[in-house]
């Protein structure tokens, strides 16, 4: 799934709200967010990370861990990059009453609007098996309306964070 939106932030504000570290905002707002944790700092910009989700849909979907390897960038023209990928890792086995799934290649870039310096292009791209035994009807009706809910949110946490 790929979304894609303009937001009334500049790039550095949109970031404090999606980057991926222990502590930041993303738990505040992202609905479907829980919990995130650095299980193992690889260097400054790479980490081993586990994130949590509550039950969705009525709780049709449980809980869900997921363990990815993380990786944070900065471009010379000012776009920041967020992108994971599923990895193993042994101080972070399968937790009971989760339902482990499994992130494809994943990202963020928070793009720079070039001459409006209060506007960022986000471009998110989600490739996740949430694992279980769900429908696959269930999986394509959670994922567009989560997606809508992730920019909806995140346009509000931005606001939040300029006042």
């Amino acid at each position: 799934y790929k979304g894609e939106g303009i937001l009334p932030a500049s790039p550095q504000n949109v970031w404090e709200c999606i980057k991926p570290v222990a502590g930041g905002l993303r738990t505040k707002w992202d609905q479907n967010v829980k919990d995130f944790e650095v299980i193992e700092a690889i260097s400054d910009t790479v980490s081993i990370c586990r994130t949590t989700t509550p039950s969705a849909c009525m709780r049709i979907i449980s809980p869900r861990e997921f363990v990815d390897v993380v990786v944070m960038k900065q471009y010379e023209d000012g776009t920041m990059l967020s992108a994971a990928t599923n990895v193993e890792h042994p101080l972070c086995p399968p937790q009971p009453n989760f339902v482990r799934g499994f992130n494809y290649p994943c990202g963020c870039f928070c793009i720079p609007v070039p001459g409006e310096p209060d506007r960022t292009e986000l471009l998110t791209f989600f490739q996740t098996d949430l694992g279980g035994y769900l429908p696959q009807t269930v999986v394509d009706s959670f994922f567009p309306s989560s997606i809508s809910g992730f920019y909806s949110n995140l346009t509000k946490a931005v606001k939040a964070l300029k006042a």
